[in-house]
């Protein structure tokens, strides 16, 4: 989708998902240049996101308790695993490969939180471990595929207003010139 497109549909619905602030992201990250219309479409965007016309949504209203169990379960193993060996394992492909092997246990308040934990440990802690064990075995096991891989970066919630301020300070001195 072109950032253009991104910037109607977020005026038309009066939102910016964090999937279309991403998609403008990466978009922005890997163009070696924008167009005049893509800036301007940007310079609307920061205007309605300022202004409140545009609202961007917050990434997590909600919470996947099975992310909080999966890490502690992983960080007990690969601490214990790495203390007593020079194995170095990494917690993310662990963590990861392990949920996608797990039901998601969703929650939006803190008392669901509680019951999904409860829950979770009542009934899929051994699943839990399994799964992490296996992820474990996996990840020692894995040839050095991709060593140029890039980790995912943290997101604050305020990346596309800091891009699109960026990118006008940048170059909208090129667009007066052109004006003129």
């Amino acid at each position: 989708m072109s950032i253009e497109r991104i910037v109607e549909q977020a005026l038309q619905d009066g939102y910016l998902t964090p999937a279309m602030e991403a998609e403008v992201g990466r978009i922005c990250d890997t163009a070696s240049e924008l167009s005049i219309e893509e800036y301007m479409a940007l310079d609307r965007l920061m205007g309605a996101l300022l202004t409140g016309e545009v609202v961007a949504v917050p990434r997590k209203q909600f919470i996947n308790v099975m992310e909080e169990l999966v890490l502690t379960e992983a960080i007990a193993r690969v601490a214990e695993i790495e203390a007593n060996s020079d194995i170095t394992l990494d917690l993310g492909d662990i963590a990861a490969y392990a949920l996608n092997r797990l039901p998601p246990l969703y929650a939006t308040t803190e008392e669901g939180a509680d019951y999904q934990r409860l829950r979770a440990k009542e009934e899929l802690q051994d699943l839990i471990a399994q799964q992490v064990n296996d992820a474990i075995a996996r990840n020692i096991d894995r040839p050095e595929f991709f060593p140029e891989r890039q980790v995912l970066k943290k997101n604050s919630g305020d990346e596309v207003l800091t891009q699109v301020s960026s990118l006008l300070k940048t170059y909208a001195y090129q667009f007066e010139v052109k004006a003129n």
